[in-house]
């Protein structure tokens, strides 16, 4: 399961975390403007937007889990099982895999209103990368510095929806998240006021505005609980400021080992963390052993090129020791 969410101070920044049990030797992996883009059923693109992102290369292609190009266009595929659902090929629609979805948007749109007009032809098609590497049931956030957007491809047909809160998580659908956050529209970052009939109560602790925030790891609860979080957040504006509270707000649905433990004794955990800052290409993240924040800069990397650029994760942990 997973958590994606935007936030803005001065700039604009957007990420991710992945929870799995396991991993895909995943890499930030940059993609120049002169790489060769193949797809599927349409004609390669030998010149697009430069990307950055989180991606499993194989055979020299990169499999992007989230990404953003050089103009500030962002976007990621979160785990949707049971609800995800892709077609046969369809005449006259840009018939394109799952795998190829953000490589589509990101190397043509170079923002969230270009996204949308190539979006009203896109067909997401049932075809796998390999036998090695099955679909994955996905839906998707797109954003630019200015508004978001979540796609679902359904067994009804592509939906979009409008994403106000730049929050996405998993199940279920998208519509269903929003009417569920109406559950808690109670709750204030404010000490809360005594409603309670004429008795004199008064709050015993700080923080029982939110009394009602859940706290477990589901999906549903994890998207309640990053909007709050998100949406009452304040920081300053200057790069450390805003990446550092960006990776407290992921911190706030991180999951940590022993707490989900999968049919097969494993544990699903927070693989990696990620945080991209939108307006100046740098892709910052965190791991699982490593809380150390590590960056990635697109325009330090000559983009008109052709050969991927590919930094593997710092996995061990940091440590600065003092004495």
């Amino acid at each position: 399961m997973c958590t994606a969410i935007t936030y803005k101070t001065k700039d604009c920044y957007f990420g991710r975390t992945l929870d799995l049990e396991y991993t895909y030797d995943e890499k930030v992996t940059i993609t120049p403007r002169k790489f060769k883009f193949n797809f599927r059923k349409k004609d390669a693109l030998q010149s697009h937007y430069a990307i950055i992102g989180m991606a499993t290369v194989v055979n020299d292609y990169p499999l992007y889990y989230e990404a953003a190009n050089e103009c500030g266009l962002a976007m990621a595929g979160l785990n949707f099982p049971g609800n995800a659902h892709y077609f046969q090929e369809q005449e006259g629609k840009d018939n394109i895999t799952p795998f190829e979805f953000i490589p589509w948007i990101l190397s043509q749109c170079k923002n969230l209103e270009e996204a949308r007009a190539l979006l009203k032809n896109v067909h997401l098609c049932n075809i796998s990368f390999s036998e090695e590497f099955p679909l994955s049931p996905l839906h998707w956030m797109i954003a630019d510095t200015e508004c978001a957007i979540t796609v679902e491809s359904v067994a009804d047909g592509l939906k979009i929806y409008e994403n106000s809160v730049g929050v996405l998580t998993n199940n279920p659908t998208f519509d269903y998240h929003m009417t569920h956050l109406c559950d808690y529209m109670n709750l204030t970052h404010l000490v809360p006021e005594n409603h309670f009939g004429n008795i004199d109560l008064k709050p015993y602790s700080r923080g029982m505005g939110a009394l009602g925030l859940p706290g477990d790891l589901s999906s549903a609860s994890r998207f309640v609980r990053a909007a709050f979080v998100k949406l009452n957040s304040v920081s300053g504006d200057s790069e450390n400021e805003s990446i550092s509270q960006f990776f407290h707000i992921l911190g706030a649905v991180a999951q940590q080992r022993g707490c989900v433990r999968m049919e097969d004794r494993s544990y699903e955990i927070t693989e990696y963390t990620s945080c991209i800052n939108l307006n100046k290409g740098i892709y910052y993240y965190t791991t699982y052993e490593n809380q150390c924040i590590c960056a990635v800069d697109l325009w330090k990397c000559n983009l008109d090129t052709s050969e991927l650029y590919i930094y593997p994760l710092e996995k061990e942990q940091m440590v600065i020791r003092q004495n």
